[in-house]
């Protein structure tokens, strides 16, 4: 039997530590995550052709499954890049207290 997700890790990067507040602070705000943390990371991608490099921020968000496509189109109204990494990702399972915090401060 197939168990239903009700919480997702939304994830997306960013060009500066400028961009990741500016979407973290909005988002938590907004009530769309409880959660964002930042982590600095290298990427290495195919762009126009071209492998190119770039420091960049990893944004992890965690919020119930049912406001990830509204996470999502709010992340992208916000993004800098012309096409964004915006990934969810099932939460299986985990400690149930962060669940309901979860639920106690998102929309």
């Amino acid at each position: 039997m197939k168990k239903k997700v009700k919480y997702v890790m939304v994830m997306t990067t960013v060009a500066s530590r400028k961009d990741a507040d500016a979407v973290a602070g909005k988002v938590v705000a907004n009530r769309l995550a409880a959660c964002v943390q930042q982590m600095p990371v290298r990427s290495v991608y195919r762009w126009k052709g071209k492998v190119e490099s770039a420091n960049e921020i990893l944004l992890t968000m965690k919020t119930r499954a049912g406001l990830q496509a509204k996470l999502i189109s709010f992340i992208k109204t916000m993004h800098s890049y012309d096409v964004p990494e915006i990934i969810a990702v099932p939460i299986v399972t985990g400690f149930r207290g962060y669940f309901d915090w979860i639920d106690k401060v998102v929309k």
